[in-house]
């Protein structure tokens, strides 16, 4: 039962990397339209403040808003895209027939009960305007809860084929049959439950709120410590964009969750208050400045021989972490090591968090400093106190620094370049080393070389063989497997030969972390399996 849950969680975290990963996109064009309507930048350099710039910023930023306003929406037909094993698009497809059969069903119920609230201002009645339709504020929750439902339905029935006169029933036509009354039962079932759920939800908001500081420094903290499980997503995502992280109302629309409120008032130059958000995205402090303190400290303290070695290994890291904001080759690099200092990470993640709070910071910087600069600069000091951001992040570089290298020299722990094992650490010179990065480089310059330079079959084997492996999906960093037998896995061949930085086995899932090069990575492998592009589980 236990890994069942697991891999439950695992397909589901999985699955809601297609609408999270999307929105931070979103994000940077409303910021990037923000800033053709900036009035101060419009001061500063006249020949912008011309109809057409203008005209484009209001448009871009404009548009991309009403994404966060159907939320419910994206989130369904992202989830059941991710969630469906095969024909993909007739999944997505079917969970956006599920969608407006759900909200239009519940609406006719409602309007039956008289339960209908008539009011130009449905704000504070629980009830809203999904796609000009008036039901239930579910908010984000409608569309995970309909996208999850639409996945396993299909998954379940997809493959279900009749005979003679019905067999034009069958397939994806037979799970839309099966969805209708799912959907409706659902509508009717939710208008009594859902205002339950809500006071739950809420009060949670509340208690999160209520304690304070320390309640950041759980979530900063927790968010760090599920890494390696790669449930982390389901921490941070809740109060991102759900009423969990913070409601607001803006514009005359309402916004729920930390980063839609943050992208709201990016929209609308002419909002001038910082978010009220529960919680809000602050993760950047750790991934800009902190790992990097860590990283000096790792090859401060690494043994002179092995300094080369290092260097090679961290700055590749470094440069990832502070500019996209993708820490995990470096949290790999002492996690299983070194666990000690992955706990002592994950307490000043959120540490960094609450420093922030009390010093009344609202910048974020999720992915890196590029996202930084866009996303703050454009909204000026007033708003985000985005200098003070930097500030907090250059203390936590040397808070990271000092503490990492008293805990490395003092307990002794094994970081990178401190191994004991002669054969990992000392086997390469400079010259070996660079020998052996350029058979590691076919992984790391597949974005240059194409799928051809990945060692794919490599990979295939030291997974256990294609009849090893089930299914192959991927998310921002990992490649993610599921294998019959985890066991027969070369961790080894793995890290050494292909240029995978971690391993993390729960259950029959395996996941290699590639960083930002993972695509290339899983393209060759799919190719190797004889997987096409139409097959293939995108994530």
């Amino acid at each position: 039962m236990k890994e069942k849950v697991m891999n439950g969680l695992q397909r589901f975290s999985k699955a809601m990397f297609i609408p999270v990963l999307i929105l931070p996109i979103a994000g940077i064009l409303i910021a990037i339209g923000n800033i053709f309507t900036n009035q101060k930048l419009l001061e500063a350099v006249p020949f912008l403040n011309n109809p057409i710039t203008t005209g484009f910023g209001t448009i871009l930023s404009g548009s991309l808003v009403s994404i966060l306003t159907n939320l419910g929406v994206i989130f369904c037909v992202g989830l059941a895209v991710g969630l469906a094993k095969k024909k993909k698009a007739e999944a997505g497809f079917t969970a956006l027939l599920a969608f407006l059969v759900f909200i239009n069903a519940m609406n006719k119920f409602m309007e039956l009960n008289k339960t209908l609230i008539s009011a130009k201002d449905l704000q504070g009645t629980g009830q809203t305007m999904v796609l000009g339709v008036q039901i239930l504020d579910m908010g984000v929750f409608l569309g995970i809860i309909l996208g999850i439902i639409v996945g396993i339905v299909h998954n379940r029935f997809i493959d279900t084929e009749f005979k003679s006169a019905f067999q034009i029933y069958g397939g994806s036509r037979f799970v839309f049959i099966v969805i209708i009354p799912v959907t409706v039962l659902l509508a009717i079932l939710l208008t009594y439950i859902w205002p339950i759920i809500q006071t739950g939800i809420s009060s949670m908001g509340g208690f999160i709120k209520q304690t304070g500081n320390f309640g950041i420094f759980l979530y900063g903290s927790l968010e760090r410590l599920l890494i390696p499980t790669g449930l982390h997503h389901l921490v941070y995502t809740p109060f991102l964009y759900t009423s969990l992280g913070g409601t607001e109302q803006i514009a005359g629309h309402i916004y729920e969750g930390a980063r839609n409120i943050y992208y709201a008032e990016m929209a609308d130059p002419a909002i001038h208050l910082l978010s009220k958000s529960v919680i809000w995205d602050a993760r950047g402090i750790s991934k800009m400045f902190g790992l990097i303190g860590a990283c000096l400290a790792m090859y401060h303290t690494a043994k002179p021989e092995n300094k080369t070695r290092v260097k090679a290994i961290l700055i590749p890291a470094v440069v990832t972490s502070f500019l996209a904001g993708v820490t995990e080759p470096i949290e790999f690099s002492f996690m299983f090591l070194a666990p000690l200092l992955f706990v002592v990470h994950a307490g000043l993640a959120g540490l960094s968090m609450v420093v922030l709070n009390i010093l009344n910071v609202r910048a974020i910087g999720p992915n890196g400093f590029l996202d930084f600069l866009l996303y703050n600069v454009p909204l000026g000091v007033g708003k985000t106190h985005w200098p003070m951001y930097i500030l907090v992040g250059i203390a936590f570089f040397f808070i990271y620094y000092v503490v990492f290298r008293a805990l490395i020299t003092l307990l002794n722990l094994k970081t990178v370049g401190r191994e004991d094992d002669a054969k990992d650490v000392k086997l390469y010179s400079k010259k070996d080393f660079k020998e052996k990065e350029k058979s590691k480089a076919t992984v790391k310059d597949v974005g240059n070389t194409g799928n051809n330079a990945v060692p794919a079959a490599l990979i295939v084997s030291a997974l256990g063989g294609e009849d090893n492996i089930e299914s192959v999906t991927n998310c921002y960093t990992r490649l993610r497997t599921v294998l019959k037998d985890p066991s027969v896995v070369k961790e080894d061949v793995l890290k050494n030969e292909t240029g995978a930085s971690g391993l993390i086995v729960k259950g029959q899932n395996v996941q290699v972390v590639y960083g930002l090069q993972v695509t290339a990575v899983r393209k060759a492998v799919d190719a190797e399996l004889g997987i096409s592009d139409m097959d293939a589980e995108l994530e």
